[in-house]
């Protein structure tokens, strides 16, 4: 059964850092597009950061230069540093892997950052 578990989420002050991670069962997630989506309460969910399998990286506007996203295929794993956060930060983080026309999710992840 594929799986996506992820950890790192938690409560922060303005200006503080935070490290999302997302391990995938089975080996095969270590070639395929991941990434992570966010959604705040009463907003829609929206991509934050996604990376190729081969390390082709995107960001959201509003966090360029203060997330970094990256992946360790040794421990399929992928990262979503988070520095400088801000309150309109705050949400589910959740991450996700796709596999052909089928998309695997995480549970989510609380982050609130506190002003």
């Amino acid at each position: 059964q594929v799986q996506l578990v992820e950890s790192g989420g938690g409560l922060v002050q303005s200006g503080g850092s935070l490290r999302l991670s997302c391990t995938a069962s089975g080996s095969v997630f270590r070639f395929l597009p991941m990434g992570w989506y966010r959604q705040a309460p009463g907003k829609q969910r929206e991509l934050v950061a996604s990376i190729s399998g081969d390390g082709i990286t995107n960001y959201l506007d509003s966090v360029k230069g203060r997330f970094t996203i990256s992946r360790d295929g040794a421990k399929n794993t992928v990262y979503l540093q988070m520095n400088n956060l801000k309150p309109e930060d705050t949400a589910v983080y959740s991450c996700y892997a796709r596999l052909i026309s089928t998309t695997y999710w995480g549970q989510g992840t609380q982050v609130t950052v506190s002003s």
